[in-house]
């Protein structure tokens, strides 16, 4: 099902939720996978990717985890954008104060729509209202 919706995406932005999700075997793991396999470009921010380290931290109660999913992050070829464009900036600024989304969650959604990408996402919570506002597309993993 998700497999051709993905299919003729030319990118895709994991959000923190989606990355933890396929490493951990979660469910939508498939999802990301596919993502991973079909998608050319799969991009992620690079405040997600800590959010994914530091709940790594947080479960095992490793410094050592942190780094591990770095070479994770490394291994899959991630496209891992560190850099906030003043578009970037700005579509984050208006996400964050017209839904209740944390500061990572508007940035990841702000590289999606910046890039023309849907966000892959388990959080429906948060995402929800977006998607029904359709302030963006929104693909939910599970």
């Amino acid at each position: 099902m998700m497999k051709s919706v993905l299919r003729n995406e030319p990118v895709a932005v994991l959000d923190a939720c989606a990355l933890i999700a396929f490493l951990n075997n979660e469910d939508g793991a498939g999802v990301v996978a596919d993502a991973l396999q079909e998608v050319p470009l799969v991009k992620m921010a690079a405040v997600n990717v800590l959010e994914v380290a530091y709940d790594a931290v947080r479960q095992t109660g490793q410094k050592e985890a942190a780094g591990e999913i770095l070479r994770n992050v490394a291994a899959l070829g991630l496209n891992i954008d560190s850099f906030l464009s003043d578009e970037m900036i700005q579509r984050a600024a208006v996400f964050k104060s017209s839904f209740r989304l944390s500061l990572a969650d508007s940035v990841a959604l702000a590289l999606a729509v910046v890039h023309g990408a849907p966000p892959l996402t388990s959080d429906r919570r948060d995402f929800s209202p977006i998607h029904e506002a359709k302030a963006a597309r929104i693909i939910f993993i599970r």
